[in-house]
């Protein structure tokens, strides 16, 4: 295709857009809408599961040694932990780091009965995970090392986190996918029915000799870009609005301030806004692509 000829069509599917108003507004104001939902429901959903992921990463699993171990053995346990797979980090806890932890948590001011260290032989490995769901089988693996005496962990809370991160993942993607499925059938319908009004249009340009590209091809265009502006209205009201709503979240409940630990706008729109300029693009090209593709035939 020439140079010449595709600036042509941009030129005639950017000005069509201003050319049929109604039209337009319509089609915009419908993929805005919908995208405003979907927009939402990302936000929410992805919230949700940064903080069941801040809770997963809290969990963790505790490895003690056998008495009289040396410092190098458990050195080398260090490291053969650090080495799986499922492991994020591992923190060693020195004997006097866990009496002085204890004391803190429980006794207050009545450790200083204590001369000595009841707990001279707890050194451990503190370990995280990257998927609490490993955590079963990073226990096994843990419990083969030699040198390790005793391996502590929560499986209720690791299988309750890890089933709450399967159940959110489910339900987002479906109600996601119910979303995307609502908007694609009413822009269809939208751009169905200002495609319609332009059959006599369509119609003419065939009987002249036109050929299918160069009929469809403006159409297309048009789709596009009503589908890039309906795309980045929602998304820039959803930028506006996010940090106010979790401001007034907050102030509204104090109580839960620390517990809900929301990710920061920027982080949320690196993968939003890119999503919804695709799903507006995606459905203005083919909504437009197979509307204008059943009016060709005439």
């Amino acid at each position: 295709m020439k140079i010449r000829t595709f600036l042509y069509l941009l030129k005639q599917g950017v000005a069509s857009t201003f050319r049929n108003k109604w039209f337009t507004l319509a089609s915009v104001a419908t993929i805005a809408a919908c995208l405003f939902l979907f927009g939402i429901g990302f936000t929410v959903f992805y919230n949700l599961q940064h903080m069941v992921r801040s809770a997963e990463e809290g969990v963790s699993v505790t490895v003690f040694f056998n008495e009289d171990i040396s410092d190098e053995r458990i050195a080398e346990i260090g490291n053969l932990i650090v080495a799986h797979p499922a492991v994020s980090k591992a923190e060693f806890v020195s004997a006097d780091q866990a009496w002085e932890s204890f004391k803190t948590s429980y006794l207050g001011e009545y450790s200083d009965g204590f001369t000595e260290n009841p707990l001279a032989n707890s050194e451990n490995y503190e370990i995280y995970l990257k998927d609490v769901s490993q955590q079963a089988d990073l226990v096994n693996y843990l419990k083969g090392i030699d040198g390790v005496r005793r391996v502590n962990c929560s499986e209720i809370t690791a299988n309750m986190l890890s089933s709450f991160n399967s159940l959110l993942t489910y339900v987002s993607v479906g109600i996601i996918a119910i979303l995307l499925l609502v908007s694609i059938f009413l822009i269809s319908n939208t751009v169905m029915i200002g495609i319609s009004i332009r059959s006599e249009e369509i119609a003419i340009m065939k009987y002249i000799g036109a050929t299918d590209f160069f009929v469809r091809s403006p159409f297309v265009i048009e789709g596009i870009v009503i589908g890039a502006v309906g795309a980045i209205i929602p998304s820039a009201i959803i930028y506006v609005l996010y940090d106010k709503v979790i401001l007034y979240v907050q102030n509204r409940f104090t109580v839960l301030k620390e517990v809900l630990k929301f990710v920061p706008v920027d982080e949320v729109f690196t993968y939003l806004f890119p999503v919804c300029l695709a799903v507006g693009i995606g459905i203005g090209f083919f909504g437009s692509f197979f509307t204008v593709r059943r009016r060709l035939r005439v």
